[in-house]
């Protein structure tokens, strides 16, 4: 049965009391008004929950065509139906230019009232469920979303907020598994694009002698195999932001096509002779010294000053140790979710060990090892330590507080540095020591030291 809430609008209260009556066993709830003004109030409160509006022509306060765009200024997800004694064709035509979905006489729409407002209210729904998904997806990928509140996080999204209104050339840097991409799509649902697409590739993901294809697309016979006009990803993007992951890995010749984009918003595709224009902003990002690869050229110095005209580091999770323990419990309670199982936070020792451990994979890096945990741990119990990987058990303990800093320094390095052989070697004590050049008794005797 249909379901949903309907405004229906007309000064006759007879027969406004009969229609809501028919369209109430219909499922539905009918909120009513007998003038445009009581029924912009009604609107007004019930914006997000009215599907249709179902109007009289002729009000004592207006006239049902000029009240629609007062009537979507209210409620712009909502349907609009017209009912009138005294159709014409003038006032049907200007109501449907002005978006109604039907215009009704008497004498026909006691009959059809009924499949109108039901096909309306479709289409209605459909419309609140894109806003609903669109509001989710917007708030998903907002700077706000973002975990943490480590200062070179926060410098970093000041940085983002400050560009991300204009169509400015952004380059990301930063370690991998750091968040580029989060930065990414933020930066596009900040800007006055966001209602066009977010393209993002991975430049490292496709073979060299694809890229260049999939980035620009081709024409029908441009090489074998090309059946039909391909678009590349700068067209798919258009309006919108392309974002380039990993744009190190492109190759020189690739480089020197995509300067012209940012150059003239112009570019060629294979087995093209015209230039297609394109209307895109780009969002590149990297873990590489770009600057530093420009310098030894590996990569073209003219893109790299074009790409980086404004700079953004992304910082690793090692940069931003404070956010750790917020991060855990995030993830912790999104895969909880996922498998239906309550897990009330982390134990102190579990937080612990998070914070100490180096994290070369960062944030991504996190999320597996919580999605791991989230599966091993039993519900309605707090996250233990054990659930964690067995490189987080071989971790060094923590230095005295009272030692020498340069001292502490230099065994944090040296325990880090036997740990990682030991799981290279994975445990085998004999070769770590080989590979450490001293003797098994001395590794043995710094395992028992560093407690690794």
């Amino acid at each position: 049965m249909p379901s949903g809430t309907l405004l229906l609008i007309d000064d006759e209260a007879r027969l406004r009391q009969l229609l809501a009556r028919v369209l109430e066993l219909e499922g539905y709830t009918v909120l009513q008004a007998p003038d445009a003004s009581r029924g912009l109030e009604l609107l007004q409160q019930h914006a997000r929950e009215v599907l249709v509006v179902i109007s009289d022509v002729k009000l004592p306060d207006g006239h049902g065509v000029d009240l629609m765009p007062r009537y979507r200024a209210k409620a712009p997800d909502c349907e609009i139906v017209l009912l009138t004694a005294f159709g014409t064709i003038p006032d049907g035509v200007r109501a449907m230019k002005q978006g109604a979905f039907d215009y009704l006489t008497k004498g026909d729409y006691e009959q059809q009232l009924v499949v109108v407002v039901e096909r309306a209210a479709e289409k209605a729904r459909l419309r609140f469920r894109v806003a609903e998904l669109e509001r989710r997806m917007s708030q998903r990928f907002s700077f706000e979303s973002m975990v943490g509140a480590a200062p070179a996080l926060r410098r970093a999204q000041d940085l983002a907020r400050q560009v991300a209104p204009t169509d400015s050339t952004v380059l990301l840097e930063g370690p991998t598994g750091a968040g580029k991409e989060l930065f990414a799509q933020a930066l596009h649902e900040a800007s006055e694009r966001k209602a066009r697409p977010f393209v993002a590739v991975n430049c490292s993901a496709f073979p060299k002698d694809l890229l260049e294809s999939e980035l620009f697309g081709y024409k029908k016979g441009a090489f074998t195999g090309a059946l039909a006009d391909k678009k590349g990803l700068l067209e798919e993007a258009a309006g919108g932001t392309l974002f380039l992951d990993e744009i190190g890995e492109l190759e020189l010749n690739v480089q020197a096509k995509f300067l012209r984009v940012l150059e003239t918003r112009q570019f060629t595709k294979l087995g093209d002779t015209k230039p297609t224009s394109v209307n895109v902003r780009i969002v590149a990002a990297t873990n590489r010294n770009l600057k530093q690869e420009a310098a030894e050229g590996r990569f073209r110095p003219d893109l790299y000053y074009r790409l980086s005209v404004f700079t953004i580091q992304v910082p690793s999770l090692r940069d931003r140790a404070a956010d750790v323990p917020a991060l855990a419990r995030h993830f912790l309670q999104h895969f909880a979710a996922q498998l239906r199982k309550r897990l009330p936070g982390l134990e102190p020792e579990c937080v612990e060990l998070l914070q100490r451990y180096e994290w070369p994979g960062n944030v991504r890096e996190l999320k597996n090892v919580l999605e791991r945990a989230a599966i091993l741990a039993p519900t309605d119990q707090p996250l233990a330590a054990g659930y964690l990987p067995d490189e987080f058990h071989t971790l060094p303990a923590p230095l005295s507080p009272d030692a020498d800093p340069a001292d502490q320094s230099l065994r944090a390095v040296e325990a880090r540095h036997i740990r990682q052989v030991l799981h290279q070697c994975q445990g085998n004590k004999t070769e770590a020591a080989r590979r450490l050049g001293i003797g098994l008794t001395t590794l043995y005797r710094k395992v028992q030291e560093y407690e690794l």
